[in-house]
């Protein structure tokens, strides 16, 4: 059976902004799902936002996209997500990472490790927020926590999706044996400002962490839901122009040809737009697409509805 395709509005509110508006508006598009990112001290705290955006919606499913579990304890965020799966009647969906920024660390005085620290770290830590999240009694003793009899109360939800992020074969591996959702975005190394990216935005390496979250699934894949995060929306008449625009700005070989295939990129026509966002379910499996536009995507939203 055909997983059918979801639409997130990653939102990206100042202190300033009507969040509560935000999340409604969101909901009225035909969003799926409404996520808050997690920087500290840029925009309000994730936890608390989508606790907020829960009392003023009442279909929309609400995530994280995605916390960085490097500066949490997973008892103590276990706790507050089956919380707020009962606030919400059951909306809610957790999305962690590694984290890649060193001021946030620096900012809040907690160790800044190795990258491949980080992710064995989190590695440790989704195993025991799936048992917490599952009911479970948790006892461990591990690399990176000691827990003795851990329990939260059970979530709304009788599972409460995990949506991991990242980058890595073992990162990826890992989570496809462990996570609900898989979350792509196309990036690669963190530049020299700790904040910005350089890109992978080609099929080779969309296939390559394809082929790595298979390996580590094995039997479970079909039970994994695939997300990427769209970096670019330009609904537009002329995507030749457009297409041609990113990879200039890109200056790094990307051609406008991989540009029109990846599903980082989502430029033309509501149309065009729409009959790539099916193409990228059938040939990569792709049917959870996250996007920072809000009412200018809702027609094509509107027309994938229409197509699906």
């Amino acid at each position: 059976m055909t997983r059918p395709i979801r639409f997130g509005h990653q939102a990206r509110p100042t202190p300033d902004d009507d969040l509560d508006g935000v999340a409604r508006r969101a909901e009225a598009a035909g969003f799926d799902v409404f996520l808050i990112a997690d920087h500290v001290g840029h925009g309000p705290a994730p936890m608390v936002a989508l606790a907020a955006a829960a009392s003023v919606t009442t279909t929309i499913r609400l995530g994280t996209y995605v916390l960085n579990a490097d500066m949490r304890n997973p008892v103590q965020l276990a706790w507050e997500a089956t919380t707020l799966d009962q606030l919400s009647n059951g909306r809610f969906e957790l999305g962690l990472g590694a984290g890649h920024t060193p001021q946030e660390w620096a900012a809040t005085g907690i160790e800044f490790t190795s990258a491949r620290a980080r992710k064995a770290a989190l590695a440790e830590r989704i195993e025991i927020i799936g048992r917490l999240l599952d009911g479970d009694s948790v006892s461990v003793d591990g690399a990176y926590h000691r827990l003795v009899d851990a329990s939260v109360p059970r979530s709304h939800q009788s599972r409460l999706p995990i949506l991991v992020g990242g980058n890595g074969a073992a990162l990826l591996g890992h989570a496809g044996s462990h996570a609900d959702i898989i979350g792509l975005q196309g990036l690669g190394r963190t530049l020299a400002d700790g904040h910005e990216h350089s890109v992978r935005w080609t099929t080779d390496h969309l296939d390559a962490q394809l082929g790595q979250v298979r390996a580590g699934a094995g039997e479970r894949i079909a039970d994994i839901e695939v997300n990427v995060l769209v970096q670019v929306v330009d609904i537009t008449a002329d995507a030749e122009r457009s297409l041609a625009q990113v990879a200039e700005m890109i200056d790094d070989g990307t051609t406008t040809t991989d540009l029109a295939r990846i599903p980082y990129v989502l430029i033309g026509t509501v149309d065009e737009i729409a009959e790539k966002v099916l193409h990228c379910r059938d040939h990569w499996g792709i049917t959870y697409f996250a996007v920072r536009a809000l009412d200018d995507f809702a027609p094509v939203i509107d027309r994938v509805r229409q197509l699906e």
